[in-house]
């Protein structure tokens, strides 16, 4: 008989750090800076509306129309008979955007399921980069001013986006297990954010010389980190000759209960034996076979899922007023308290700094606990009273950057959370033992989802500030926020239940 083992208490984060290599730090730049670029040109687009609204319209109804273009070539952009006109349009481009980018999710997860990551994730890098420097750099330099070709570019960007995001969770989960993923991908997650900052900076840094060159800039930097991905990326282990195995020195037979259930349900979809590191060998001995390669699985299989769906519909509720934060802050601020555009845009990089930090703090909690649920559960729960707190914000920066970091904390966080580290629990659950190749497409539908709650919140948001006001947008939010507690209910009260009786299992043995 095989002695029983002693109970091994959660690493730390040196010991999560210490089993990796050099291949995984690669993997996880690459695909950080990936998202960070794809990020910063979409930011770029919400941060110079005003400079294309003002070029978009004819001088005399536009005061501040020679700061945008020279004299000679003003006359030849009324694209539209006032600003109002052209923020509207600016707006439906958002919404054709968000909504071409949600099905794209749900094409692209399946596509890389089935076609090298790499390739996919190239051509989505890439191809965004190439339409991005069309719509808003060539149309500009060769006076192209047309509605239905700026519509055509913008469902065409959204789809290229869309198969960035799905393909950069899949590699992070190709190459790191469950063993600290909630602090991994939390630090992870923070490529959002760092892009939205980025793409800020880059856009205020060249908008003197016009709003062309700002999207010149991003789209140049943006292909440039394509083509270095497709050099430099490794997609899998698997590709250096390496396997993800467990760590064990105990048969099946020996190990503890609760090793054998996952985060995301009551079955457990890795063997960690009370041991919860890991090490990377070899993927083959000299004499064993070729393993066959796992097969994809179909978009309606992994809709079914344990999971998929509360936390899809949990995350369109959670992106819906994540995005409107994204889309509206700058805005909000500037038209509630009178602050000036530039204070504004500052202002408004603190509620990505609390993004940042609540991604990595609560996935690294969660990593503690073996579970995800709950702290999203009690994440969302303050950022109700956190939304609360922020609508009722007097008119001082400090007070309002505090506020918005705090706010960012409990609303940023737990989104990062979904959409990377619990995706790729999702993807790597028990159900797919037979059929590995999930994890994108798993992605894909999570996101996708999320997309399409987000695209419908950017018109209701405007639809309920113009007719009662911000502060009944902000009520929306609280709603919205409570949603997502109310669809992720299921999974806190399974994953509690397991908590109490592994705690009652352990009484029992002692």
């Amino acid at each position: 008989f095989l002695p029983l083992a002693a109970p091994v208490m959660p690493p730390t984060c040196c010991g999560y750090l210490s089993q990796y290599t050099h291949h995984h730090l690669v993997a996880f730049l690459l695909t950080f800076f990936s998202y960070v670029l794809l990020h910063a040109s979409r930011k770029t687009f919400s941060n110079v509306k005003v400079s294309i609204s003002a070029q978009w319209t004819p001088s005399v109804q536009n005061d501040s129309a020679p700061a945008f273009s020279p004299g000679e070539t003003w006359e030849n952009n009324r694209l539209f008979a006032d600003e109002k006109e052209a923020t509207l349009f600016l707006g439906i481009l958002d919404s054709i955007f968000l909504f071409s980018y949600a099905v794209g999710l749900y094409m692209s997860g399946v596509i890389g399921d089935r076609v090298n990551l790499r390739y996919v994730l190239c051509f989505g890098l890439c191809g965004s980069a190439a339409v991005e420097f069309v719509f808003g750099t060539l149309t500009e330099w060769l006076h192209i001013y047309n509605i239905y070709l700026y519509c055509v570019l913008w469902v065409l960007n959204g789809l290229l986006q869309s198969a960035v995001w799905p393909c950069v969770v899949a590699v992070m989960g190709n190459w790191f297990g469950k063993t600290g993923r909630g602090f991994v991908f939390g630090l992870w997650s923070a490529c959002a954010s760092v892009g939205n900052i980025l793409g800020a900076f880059l856009a205020s840094s060249v908008l003197k010389y016009g709003y062309e060159y700002a999207f010149l800039v991003t789209s140049v930097v943006q292909f440039a980190g394509g083509i270095v991905v497709f050099f430099g990326l490794l997609t899998s282990p698997k590709e250096v000759g390496l396997s993800l195995e467990s760590d064990t020195g105990l048969s099946p037979v020996e190990t503890d209960t609760d090793s054998h259930r996952p985060l995301m349900s009551d079955e457990e979809d890795e063997v960690e034996v009370g041991v919860y590191s890991r090490q990377y060998h070899s993927v083959q001995e000299p004499d064993e076979p070729l393993a066959e390669s796992p097969k994809a699985i179909g978009f309606i299989q992994a809709f079914c899922l344990p999971g998929v769906l509360c936390y899809s519909l949990a995350y369109a509720c959670l992106k819906l007023v994540n995005y409107s934060f994204f889309f509206w802050l700058p805005f909000y601020l500037s038209n509630n308290y009178g602050w000036k555009e530039a204070e504004a845009d500052r202002l408004s990089v603190w509620y990505d700094v609390g993004g940042i930090i609540g991604g990595t703090v609560q996935g690294l909690i969660s990593d503690f606990m073996g579970k995800r649920a709950p702290v999203l559960a009690l994440s969302l729960a303050a950022a109700m009273g956190s939304l609360v707190g922020y609508s009722r914000s007097p008119n001082d920066q400090l007070i309002n950057a505090v506020l918005l970091a705090t706010t960012g904390f409990f609303i940023g966080g737990p989104s990062n959370m979904i959409s990377s580290a619990i995706s790729a629990d999702l993807g790597r659950q028990e159900a797919l033992r037979g059929s590995q190749e999930a994890l994108a497409t798993v992605t894909g539908i999570v996101d996708g989802t999320g997309s399409i709650g987000a695209a419908a919140g950017q018109y209701l948001v405007s639809l309920i500030e113009s007719k009662l006001g911000w502060m009944c947008v902000f009520y929306f939010f609280i709603v919205m926020t409570g949603g997502s507690i109310l669809f992720i209910a299921p999974l806190l009260f399974k994953e509690l239940r397991a908590m109490w009786r592994d705690r009652q299992a352990r009484r029992r043995q002692l």
